[in-house]
């Protein structure tokens, strides 16, 4: 019995990845609905961006780019990122007519029948010649793990869950990170915190002057290397380094940024190093990353020895029907239209020298 719906692309996710893939679909010739569907978990447009905090405002977005087809223009700097770019994607949806279904969760994708993949479903299964996946890493936030950590009578949180500076007054805070998230987090809860420790397992590194096209190119080959590889992706910013702004600079000049190695335990009431050294703490804030958000994938063994899937391209090397955008090299925003646009033009080819499933 077939209980599915047959469509010839399934694009999970509607994030900036998944947008700039629908777009390109229908710019080759594929329908909504009939020839390609979005599932999208959110319960809005905006990817990931709508679940950000509401200090991040849009004029401290580091490297928002536009979607293919139409320009991010006249956005107030002083507005909440979540909503100038939710609005933003639900502007190009209808524009487009991207027709994304909204909330559906995708539980599995496995081995249908006729050479197809069956995307298993909250709101059903759909049957696919090929899929896109676009999830992003939002949902799979990292906690690293460290002795003690269970007995810190304080607040553990992690930067999905970051809800704003105010919240911190008069605490005493440890951010953990040496990402964009947690320079952030660090010279925002600063003015309002009793105190600010900042570690990282890494020495921070700072990137003076303008990030121009071949220090890009070079930092995207650098995390593309590895999925060729099979192995598990870095984020492009994590090669990239620090931008040395203004507001770093101050943050510098008055400790704020006065980085400490990483601790080596948590006690009850803070963090503690092997050398005696304490500090004192009531929340302790992990800035520490996001991982790809393919769990749904497994029961299709994409993974290799090196614990990552290994990539040609946007297409996974184990099977030429799937295609992951926004993952690795693809990662940053204007990597992700990018990919879409290779991807589609891939899965374009692959259909034309596959017959229809019958």
């Amino acid at each position: 019995m077939n209980d599915s719906r047959e469509v010839q692309v399934v694009v999970i996710g509607a994030g900036q990845a998944g947008l700039a893939a629908a777009y390109h679909l229908r710019r080759s010739g594929f329908e909504p609905d009939r020839d390609f569907v979005v599932l999208d978990h959110s319960p809005a447009p905006g990817g990931a961006w709508q679940f950000r905090w509401p200090s991040l405002t849009y004029g401290k977005v580091h490297g928002m780019h536009a979607l293919p087809g139409m320009e991010l223009t006249d956005a107030d700097p002083a507005r909440p990122s979540s909503e100038v770019i939710g609005a933003y994607f639900d502007r190009y949806e209808r524009t487009f007519d991207l027709r994304v279904r909204r909330p559906v969760e995708v539980r599995a994708v496995r081995e249908g029948a006729g050479g197809r993949l069956r995307v298993e479903t909250s709101d059903g299964v759909w049957s696919a010649r090929a899929l896109i996946n676009a999830t992003g890493t939002w949902d799979r936030p990292f906690w690293p793990r460290y002795p003690g950590q269970e007995t810190f009578r304080g607040r553990q949180l992690h930067t999905a869950q970051y809800p704003g500076p105010r919240e911190f007054a008069g605490q005493r805070v440890v951010v953990v990170g040496g990402g964009a998230s947690g320079t952030q987090h660090l010279l925002e809860i600063a003015p309002y915190a009793a105190a600010t420790t900042w570690v990282t397992r890494r020495p921070p590194v700072f990137r003076e002057g303008p990030f121009d096209e071949d220090a890009g190119r070079a930092a995207v080959a650098l995390v593309e290397e590895r999925v060729r590889q099979g192995l598990p992706p870095r984020s492009v910013v994590s090669v990239t380094g620090l931008p040395l702004n203004d507001a770093v600079r101050r943050g510098i000049e008055d400790g704020v940024l006065d980085r400490r190695p990483m601790f080596d335990r948590i006690t009850p009431d803070g963090i503690e190093w092997n050398d005696g050294t304490r500090v004192e703490a009531d929340v302790i804030l992990w800035a520490t990353g996001f991982r790809a958000a393919i769990g749904h994938l497994t029961p299709l063994r994409l993974r290799g020895r090196g614990g990552g899937i290994r990539m040609e391209g946007t297409r996974a090397a184990a099977d030429p029907r799937v295609h992951l955008v926004g993952y690795g090299p693809s990662a940053s925003t204007i990597g992700a239209n990018r990919a879409g646009r290779a991807a589609v033009r891939d899965i374009r080819r692959l259909l034309e020298r596959q017959p229809l499933a019958a």
